[in-house]
């Protein structure tokens, strides 16, 4: 099959929708199908062979952070011109409502469209303001993708009718094999804890643990927090008591593998978000590494987690909570044991093998019927030749 996706957002900068796309283009590449990738880039950056530049983005406050979105009548002739190049048989677009190149896509495109849709926080005044501009490209749309039911949602309550649920994928094995670092490895006495993210960005929940490290520290004084991810440590450490500082180690953006040590040796991955998320890709990658995961207990994590049934949680922007459900954790090995056990089991079922197989049955089906895509249920229905 030959499939063109859409990123809205820069591979400049990593995200988790970039990282979708990446993987899942990766694997269908690897499958022996033709996949283009048409995305915000800069001139000057690396990009890999399937991937076409579209020009340089612009920052663009969105969902709670800054996206880095590509809009303007230039971009649209090079879109154009992307799709009648690539004579693709599907094309799939992903967050087609925000002001990007998947928006300016569905205008251009006259091959069967799928829309995958990752966001949960849509708001309504935006997206009500936005609905003459949007409506024509959505008409287009004949497969509906949610990455998680409080994403669905979103699409019932702001645009209307429905999507297949169909989660964020995950290369387990990479994690799964990961390599235990001594260097970020806790001891009884000097237990880690770790954070990945951007760390400037409010939503991520950095300055809630940031918080709990006081009480965290008076109850284990060796404890070592490790923070990866982009951004200013100087502004993030700002204003934190001095032993807080201390005991916080900076590693800036790391690398895959680092990623997947980082979280095979931390004796705990804590996800202290406060909002705007609608999956948890981080929690099925910390799983994936056999981390203990203690997250906030918003709805994305709690459908990742199964209610606590696979990870810890925590009342949502409460550090004393954190803290306390922090210490109790680290407190108690056959619980780590425990969670570490189901948190891997409950990762296979992300796996890219499962998934991908999932999104190139909505590629099947929207190319051979041509027909709008509600729930898992039609396809089941339309594959059979039932109705």
């Amino acid at each position: 099959m030959r499939i063109g996706m859409v990123s809205p957002y820069s591979f400049d900068v990593p995200g988790g929708v970039q990282l979708h796309i990446r993987d899942l283009a990766e694997f269908y590449l690897a499958q022996g199908h033709a996949v283009s990738v048409l995305a915000p880039a800069d001139e000057d950056t690396p990009l890999p062979a399937y991937v076409t530049g579209a020009g340089r983005a612009l920052p663009v406050p969105y969902n709670g952070s800054v996206a880095r979105l590509l809009f303007g009548p230039v971009t649209a002739s090079r879109v154009a011109k992307w799709v009648e190049r690539g004579d693709f048989d599907v094309i799939h677009v992903h967050e087609p409502v925000s002001p990007s190149l998947s928006m300016l896509t569905m205008w251009a495109a006259e091959q069967p469209l799928v829309a995958t849709f990752h966001t949960a926080t849509m708001r309504s005044r935006v997206m009500h303001a936005a609905q003459p501009i949007l409506q024509p490209g959505l008409e287009k749309v004949v497969g509906r993708i949610a990455v998680s039911a409080e994403a669905r949602d979103t699409v019932r309550r702001h645009l209307g009718g429905d999507a297949v649920v169909i989660p964020n994928g995950v290369y387990v094995e990479p994690f799964a094999a990961a390599p235990h670092a001594p260097w970020w490895q806790g001891t009884p006495e000097r237990p880690t804890l770790a954070f990945l993210g951007r760390i400037n960005e409010p939503r991520k929940g950095l300055p809630v643990l940031l918080d709990a490290m006081p009480r965290l520290l008076d109850a284990r004084p060796g404890l070592r927090l490790l923070i990866a991810g982009p951004g200013d440590a100087r502004e993030a450490l700002h204003g934190v008591p001095d032993r807080v500082a201390a005991a916080a180690e900076m590693l800036g953006s790391v690398t895959d593998q680092e990623k997947a040590s980082l979280l095979a040796s931390a004796d705990a991955y804590v996800a202290p978000n406060t909002g705007g998320e609608s999956f948890g890709i981080i929690l099925i990658e910390a799983m994936s590494a056999g981390a203990p995961v203690l997250a906030s207990d918003l709805d994305a994590f709690r459908a990742v987690l199964r209610d606590g049934a696979d990870g810890r949680l925590f009342a949502t922007g409460d550090p004393e909570d954190l803290a306390r459900q922090a210490l109790s954790l680290l407190a108690d090995p056959d619980a780590r044991r425990s969670y570490r056990a189901a948190g891997t089991t409950r990762a296979q079922e992300f796996d890219w093998s499962r998934v991908a197989s999932q999104v190139m049955n909505v590629y099947e089906t929207v190319v051979s019927a041509g027909v709008p895509v509600a729930s898992p249920r039609r396809l089941v229905a339309r594959r059979r030749g039932t109705r």
